[in-house]
């Protein structure tokens, strides 16, 4: 969920955080280990060096609102996991390193990676306008008041054509159905161009409306709709990962889902990624919660979820599943530069561009909740005080990011909503500038 600006609650506030006393308050004890690999020969990773992470995590966990926490640092060939709890509150499975989470928006940089290919083989260029692709993005309208009436009094022409690298840095002015609340909101969930499956029955105010079936159909029914911001001209968070997706169809030939397991999954060994998730693995998905009451309301079972239909489109901006250790996986490749276990899977110069600000104009963070930071293809870049950091947070408690000079990997999982009834990020982020100036000495 969004506050005023639209942006979770607690991240606007990240840097206020981060130059306090780091982790004034915190009990220092270390959970333990639920999981660790190190390289041979040398000492393995222990929590014990992520007091104030695991005191956040501890924190949360016992407030007996979610059934697990973890934590997923890694480095090189190392990886620690700290954390724990059931995958389903009352259940006897303990989360792990193959435990299943709702990524909803860490599914973005994965797709933002996925067109970094596409732009480095040749395929496809950064400035390339939209509807040179998908004609049904020419001669856009926009909104003359932002989230006013899309009627013709309030529109007027785009006065440039939406490009590949607008859709990728959120500054293209494609609405969004849960950011925006006025009429075109509405319109939009009446013509099911929605995004973020939540759970059988939401409540109405996590309801995101019934999709269309097919990634055609949805970017087809999302060009009809008037832009929000002039192309270029806004930071605005955006369905702009779920064009993407249609875009690596059209350009690839290969449908969107397959691409991404061809390219990406199977070569990184993340074997636990969907987007929908087949019954042999339901065993493992954790459940999430409504925790704005007094106790959690189970909003999406593991048996009968809405991630495992084929009633909906892939959604390259909320869509996927994973675990730990496969979003590791691809965290790890990232770093290495697209090279994960001496396999190429992404040339270095896709990483290197996507890693890098690719917004038209840095006078488009202006005012938005990524102000202050640069951001790359689909992910921000700036994280715990690492300028070089690369990643994104998700709407149900996962936040992962990478840090492309230290090659450190972080991220955090667990399963609840909305996203702003606790500051997860902006904790996450703390914990961990904390634990790192320890460890600096």
């Amino acid at each position: 969920m969004m506050d005023g600006r639209g942006g979770p609650k607690g991240w606007h506030t990240r840097r206020a955080m981060l130059r306090r006393t780091a982790g004034a308050g915190l009990a220092l004890t270390a959970l333990p280990l639920a999981g660790c690999t190190s390289a041979a020969g040398s000492a393995p990773m222990s929590a014990d060096d992520w007091p104030y992470l695991s005191a956040m995590v501890a924190r949360y966990r016992s407030r007996g609102m979610i059934a697990n926490m973890l934590a997923m640092i890694g480095k090189g060939e190392e990886s620690l996991l700290i954390g724990g709890g059931t995958d389903r509150l009352g259940g006897q499975r303990q989360s792990d390193a193959d435990s299943i989470y709702r990524l909803y928006s860490m599914t973005k940089p994965i797709v933002g990676m996925a067109a970094m290919l596409l732009v480095e083989e040749g395929r496809l260029s950064l400035d390339q306008p939209l509807a040179e692709i998908l004609p049904a993005f020419a001669n856009m309208q926009v909104q003359k008041e932002y989230d006013g009436p899309i009627t013709a009094d309030n529109l007027e022409p785009a006065a440039r054509p939406i490009t590949i690298r607008h859709l990728l840095t959120h500054t293209s002015g494609l609405g969004y159905s849960f950011v925006e609340q006025g009429p075109l909101s509405q319109a939009m969930k009446a013509a099911g161009v929605v995004t973020g499956l939540v759970g059988p029955y939401p409540p109405a105010e996590l309801a995101r409306g019934t999709p269309v079936t097919s990634l055609t159909e949805f970017a087809d029914r999302l060009a009809t709709f008037p832009l929000t911001h002039q192309p270029g001209t806004q930071w605005s968070y955006s369905t702009g990962l779920d064009v993407i997706g249609r875009v690596i169809e059209v350009v690839s030939g290969q449908d969107f889902e397959s691409f991404l397991a061809d390219k990406i999954f199977a070569p990184c060994g993340m074997n636990s990624t969907f987007f929908r998730v087949p019954e042999d693995a339901r065993s493992r998905l954790t459940e999430s919660y409504d925790v704005r009451g007094e106790s959690p309301v189970l909003l999406d079972p593991a048996q009968g979820t809405v991630f495992a239909g084929d009633d909906y489109f892939p959604m390259g901006g909320t869509g996927l599943v994973s675990s730990p250790h496969d979003y590791d996986r691809f965290l790890h490749m990232v770093a290495n530069l697209g090279e994960l276990d001496g396999t190429r899977i992404l040339p270095a110069a896709a990483v290197q561009l996507g890693t890098s600000d690719l917004r038209p104009d840095p006078s488009v963070s202006l005012g938005s909740w990524v102000e202050g930071f640069a951001f790359g293809a689909a992910g921000r870049l700036g994280w715990a005080g690492m300028d070089s950091a690369y990643g994104w947070a998700g709407s149900a408690g996962t936040v992962g990011f990478v840090d492309m000079v230290s090659g450190r990997r972080c991220a955090i999982y667990t399963q609840y909503m909305p996203a702003s009834t606790w500051p997860i990020a902006a904790d996450f982020e703390e914990a961990i500038a904390a634990d790192l100036s320890l460890q600096a000495g």
